[in-house]
């Protein structure tokens, strides 16, 4: 933080609504440019750390979701590249990662896994249901199932189907298999550990291959439940630079408080006012905000390597498309309270009932996000359409509204970086949306920006 925001912050708890947008962005990695370098795996090393945790999606409309921030914050690089440092050798076991659930599936920095230990052996409705349900229709399945994987992992679950060949669409899980059930029920539980192989396909190993310990249920290596979900909290603060604690609270999905589910869980109020007490945050009163907000104090420690202070870098200077699945993206009410945006993903809607289209990603200029853009890489035909591109109805509190001149520019900018990135030759805006026609003119008035030749 600047000695500026820290003689406010000592002397008084307001902070104003775009000094915490900057706030924000600049602890996600988005407050200035893009570095000029071609990235490279410390950069992905830091970003995992200071995340905590990257989501992971099947959705392939535009790019897998996990190679879309980091794309957003060090600009383009080869996938292969990545999924290398995530995933590693050919048997998918990697010195730096694992996947399981941190916000939802995803992948996290090996330091994270024995405060994910408590979540793998917590008794939820699904892992009773599933268990009741293979036991009952395939007995001595989930037994086969590990057995099988730690003799000849890594396998994906046709590898299994053997073991419980399908009588029909009759799996407790959507319409998988009984044994792709068993593996994922496995996998969530800590019975197996996950990687991704070729087309993006979950893999199963044993465990001691995988992160080189024991079974959840077979070891004691976890951080007991209670210090876990302080410790992610304490992480996720770090991650959010400022937030509620919902907010922070949203980062690694935990319980906000004590619920059917999570019996006995301290919630987001005790673990924040614990992140005070010990120094890692104060209390702040935001701009605009109806309910007092945490600010990440402090400094780094043996105990706590990964703790950052909230730094305000005094302008946000960067640019970005942001994924669905993009850390600013996740907790709706924060975007909302934050950035004026209402945003829902609406892949899981209906064609007929979506608002702004299949897979709509939010526009960062400077410390504001005035547009979304609908896209999709056409790779057959070799470009990037924009289904549509929209115009926020709102603003942030505290911003200036930007003209849609400026909007279109950054917007026809990013669409030819990404296209680059993508491999493909041109970009194509549709009519449709209230920037769509500034879009157009923006780019008929630079034509051939977009080179046919991939970036790397």
């Amino acid at each position: 933080m600047s000695d500026a925001v820290t003689r406010v912050c000592q002397v008084s708890p307001d902070i104003g609504a775009a000094e915490a947008r900057r706030i924000f962005l600049d602890a996600q990695s988005l407050a200035r440019r893009r570095p000029s370098r071609r990235p490279r795996d410390a950069d992905f090393a830091a970003y995992l750390e200071r995340q905590g945790v990257l989501q992971l999606d099947t959705v392939n409309v535009l790019a897998r979701a996990h190679y879309l921030p980091l794309y957003s914050r060090l600009g383009p690089y080869r996938p292969a590249v990545l999924d290398a440092f995530l995933w590693g050798d050919e048997r998918g076991h990697s010195p730096h990662a694992f996947e399981h659930w941190g916000h939802e599936a995803s992948v996290m920095p090996l330091d994270v896994l024995p405060l994910m230990h408590h979540r793998m052996l917590t008794t939820t409705t699904w892992k009773a249901r599933t268990r009741d349900a293979l036991e009952r229709e395939r007995p001595g399945l989930l037994a086969q199932v590990q057995a099988a994987v730690e003799e000849s992992g890594p396998v994906v679950g046709a590898d299994l189907e053997h073991l419980a060949p399908r009588e029909g669409r009759s799996g407790p899980w959507w319409d998988a298999s009984h044994a792709k059930v068993a593996a994922e029920y496995l996998f969530i539980t800590g019975g197996v550990a996950a990687s991704r192989g070729r087309h993006f396909a979950r893999t199963y190993d044993a465990t001691m291959r995988g992160w080189g310990l024991p079974a959840a249920d077979r070891g004691d290596w976890g951080v007991p439940a209670d210090e876990a979900r302080q410790a992610l909290f304490d992480r996720a603060l770090s991650a959010c630079g400022i937030g509620t604690p919902k907010d922070v609270c949203d980062h690694f999905r935990l319980p906000f408080q004590a619920g059917p589910r999570t019996p006995g869980v301290a919630g987001g109020k005790a673990w924040a006012a614990s992140a005070v007490e010990r120094g890692l945050a104060q209390w702040v009163s935001v701009e605009g905000w109806d309910e007092p907000a945490l600010l990440a104090t402090g400094s780094a420690t043996p105990e706590r390597p990964h703790h950052r202070a909230a730094q305000d870098p005094g302008r946000a200077t960067g640019r970005a498309l942001l994924s669905p699945f993009d850390p600013v993206c996740w907790f709706r009410p924060r975007l909302q309270r934050m950035f004026g945006v209402d945003y829902r993903i609406e892949i899981y809607t209906p064609e007929s009932k979506r608002v702004y289209g299949y897979y709509c990603l939010p526009l960062l200029v400077g410390d504001q996000i005035p547009a979304r853009l609908d896209l999709k890489a056409d790779r057959k035909a070799g470009v990037l359409r924009v289904l549509a591109a929209w115009l926020e109805p709102g603003v942030a509190t505290g911003a200036r509204r930007m003209t849609s001149a400026r909007i279109a520019a950054a917007a026809s900018d990013e669409l030819d970086l990404m296209a680059r990135w993508l491999g493909l030759d041109s970009v194509e805006v549709s009519d449709r949306g209230d920037l769509a026609r500034p879009l157009r003119s923006q780019r008929a008035a630079s034509p051939g920006a977009t080179p046919s030749t991939a970036i790397l």
